[in-house]
């Protein structure tokens, strides 16, 4: 799996790809490379993070996933709000990733009528409370 986080502060590499045509460009290197999948997110999880709007989430995440839609592999979406994941759904993801496992209101609604394969994580907390949850 190729990750893409189209996020200003990615814990996993410095928010390098969050213009939508160097994350674009990445993803097609990540295919190059071997990925079987790409997922993109648009909204941190590192621990502190702040939440995004879902509106400026989907700005972030639909120009690329409306690029790479095109590529051999299938495209995931890592988010866990219903309203965008119905978007991205209904732009060609073939999988929603949530790092809070289908609990949100509509979540389980947004994705059963399709036909999208689903990752569903685990996490403590939320992202600004996973620091002080943290168990060694």
């Amino acid at each position: 799996m190729g990750v893409l986080n189209i996020t200003p502060d990615s814990f996993s590499d410095g928010g390098a790809y969050f213009d939508a045509s160097a994350a674009v460009e990445r993803g097609c290197e990540l295919v190059g490379e071997g990925a079987d999948i790409i997922d993109i997110g648009g909204e941190s999880t590192r621990p502190g993070a702040e939440p995004v709007p879902a509106a400026e989430e989907l700005r972030r995440i639909m120009p690329v996933l409306d690029a790479l839609h095109c590529l051999a592999v299938p495209v995931s979406v890592d988010t866990s709000k219903p309203e965008v994941m119905r978007v991205a759904l209904a732009g060609g993801a073939a999988m929603i990733n949530d790092i809070n496992a289908f609990r949100a209101q509509g979540a389980l609604e947004a994705v059963a009528p399709t036909a999208a394969a689903v990752c569903v994580m685990h996490m403590q907390g939320e992202p600004r409370t996973m620091p002080s949850r943290a168990t060694l």
